[in-house]
């Protein structure tokens, strides 16, 4: 027998940030003859999954798209449903964080939210902020548009008050003003479901990510080896940031 496939893994070069648009759960059910509903419901332990495994493995940041500021366009019903499962997830998952030393956070405008679902998550975070392993981020209410108007009228705002001078703004400084200013670019986007786009998520974290799309696998199926599978093929990339593969050889060269 070959070696299990997490040992295959070169932990000192695994993705620092890790996003993931977690689609599919709608067709899972119907394939099932069941409501949408009952897809997301069954997603909540693929989201444990992908949240261990990454621990296991080093990641730094794991930043799930629970919740675009589109989806508040779906049906009330599902939408309700939605919020009472995220509350509810939130809290019965609790234990698991503070056991697996995750640090959660959030990003997205959530006022929008019902209250109880802002409670629980506040709760959720204040409770994990001393923790130093994983840090997982979810996107609620989020879109990577939003991201980047909300950090254009904040340092509008510092420019305004003479904080800030146009001649200082660059991408470093700009990006100091995201919503995941405290999280480096992401590296690999996992995408399930098949579909090939990234549905306005962090559209500037995202611009030298290597994307993985999973064109057989819905989220609620998500398991472990799908992460593992990522991120060995993650691996066998050649990430060049606009620079020619020569050029990156030099660079590999003169460092040895």
């Amino acid at each position: 027998m070959g070696k299990p496939m997490e040992e295959l893994i070169d932990k000192s070069h695994v993705p620092q940030h890790i996003a993931v648009i977690m689609d599919g759960n709608g067709r899972w059910a119907k394939k099932r003859g069941m409501n949408r509903v009952f897809g997301h419901r069954n997603a909540i332990q693929a989201v444990r999954e992908i949240s261990e495994g990454s621990g296991e493995l080093g990641v730094k940041y794991l930043t799930l798209y629970a919740f675009s500021t589109e989806n508040w366009s779906r049906p009330v019903s599902e939408v309700e449903a939605l919020m009472e499962l995220l509350v509810n997830a939130i809290r019965d998952e609790l234990p698991t964080l503070m056991k697996n030393n995750v640090k959660l956070f959030s990003i997205g405008d959530i006022s929008g939210l019902p209250s109880s679902t802002q409670n629980q998550l506040a709760q959720a975070i204040e409770t994990t902020k001393n923790n130093t392993g994983l840090n997982l981020i979810i996107a609620l209410s989020y879109s990577g548009k939003w991201d980047i108007v909300e950090a254009t009228k904040k340092i509008a705002e510092q420019v305004k008050q003479g904080k800030i001078h146009t001649e200082d703004i660059d991408e470093q400084l700009f990006a100091k003003y995201l919503s995941t200013n405290y999280a480096p670019d992401v590296d690999l986007m996992i995408r399930t479901g098949g579909d090939h786009r990234i549905s306005n998520f962090m559209l500037w974290q995202l611009a030298y990510a290597e994307l993985y799309i999973m064109e057989d696998v819905f989220w609620p199926d998500f398991r472990k080896k799908h992460l593992f599978e990522a991120i060995l093929d993650y691996q066998r990339r050649e990430r060049r940031f606009g620079k020619t593969s020569e050029q990156l050889q030099k660079v590999t060269t003169n460092e040895v």
